[in-house]
């Protein structure tokens, strides 16, 4: 095969068109796909770090769940605004759905944002970043066998039963690391990270169904800011707060807005203009970076050899489920 077959195969009618409009040929080069794709698993795999730094700059501590949920309802309330912010510059209007579209956006926010996001923040503040961005990669295989139940064009192959064999093997060796360093599993730490990877890839599935009738970054703007507000109310009513914020927890708090509103905006119009498996087989980035930046930035380690063989399994994992013209997953799997 040459190289312009190759090009051809991957990239399929977009920027190789003539009369392909300017956008699509720019989010269609192979470089800005590879570029632009490994930029939001970066800032994705960063909120790992992001988070629990800021749950000791404010002083949330372990049990203070309330304030959890109020931490997260602000990021992703700020998140929904900055997405619909960037949709009126590039559309050119304001992004609202239509009414029915309207309650598919609230059940997908309470879902894919508010529930989901109660089981990893408080999950993430009971393990490392590490084994969270390990375990939280169990997304894709949760989608994938999720999918072949669902769909009669998405059964599980032979290829894809091999990744998710390897993903559950990844599962079970970062665990056994928790075990061998007598730190233990439990349910609130390492439960509540593979409960959120459950319900985000339930949730997904149902988003993308949503997303054939919507356009992607109006239901992400809507779904992420109608979930923020429902973990502000969840925080708030049980006598949940940030505490007193600083400049250097505000603008954390800010980056994490800003890496959601960024990243998913990015990630939608990749998916727009390339075909879905191509920018999906990317995701297994997000754990490698995560475990990274949590052992630069929270100085954990990372380097023993339970870690580095639940990264070689988890990661290889997502590229053999997501490798191929199909996926059932409409976003990065294991988004944090």
């Amino acid at each position: 095969m040459t190289l312009k077959q190759d090009r051809l195969r991957m990239f399929p009618a977009s920027s190789l068109g003539r009369a392909a409009p300017r956008d699509t040929v720019f989010f269609s080069r192979p470089l800005v796909v590879v570029l632009l794709a490994t930029l939001c698993c970066l800032l994705w795999g960063s909120s790992y770090p992001a988070i629990k730094t800021g749950y000791a700059l404010l002083g949330i501590t372990q049990q203070d769940i309330p304030s959890k949920l109020v931490y997260a309802g602000y990021r992703f309330l700020l998140a929904g605004i900055g997405v619909a912010l960037a949709a009126c510059l590039l559309q050119k209007k304001f992004p609202l759905p239509s009414r029915d579209g309207m309650r598919q956006v609230v059940v997908l926010g309470i879902a894919q944002t508010s529930l989901q996001y109660v089981f990893f923040y408080i999950g993430l503040a009971y393990t490392t970043g590490v084994r969270a961005s390990i375990l939280n990669a169990s997304t894709t295989f949760f989608s994938v066998l999720l999918a072949h139940f669902l769909y009669k064009d998405d059964r599980l192959s032979a290829r894809k039963a091999i990744g998710c064999s390897l993903g559950l093997a990844g599962v079970l060796a970062v665990n056994a690391d928790a075990s061998l360093l007598g730190g233990g599993i439990s349910l609130q730490g390492e439960g509540f990270i593979v409960l959120a990877a459950l319900v985000l890839s339930a949730a997904s599935i149902y988003g993308k169904r949503v997303s054939q009738r919507m356009d992607a970054m109006t239901m992400t703007a809507w779904q992420l800011a109608i979930g923020g507000l429902v973990l502000l109310v969840a925080g708030y009513v049980p006598g949940g707060s940030l505490g007193r914020l600083d400049l250097v927890s505000s603008l954390l708090l800010l980056y994490l807005a800003a890496l959601s509103a960024i990243a998913f905006t990015l990630w939608s119009l990749l998916l727009k203009h390339n075909p879905v498996g191509l920018v999906s087989m990317f995701a297994f980035l997000v754990p490698l970076f995560g475990a990274a930046l949590s052992g630069i930035w929270l100085h954990e380690d990372v380097l023993t050899w339970t870690n580095l063989a639940a990264l070689v399994l988890v990661c290889g994992g997502v590229l053999l489920v997501t490798r191929g013209p199909r996926t059932s997953a409409s976003g990065p799997d294991g988004r944090p």
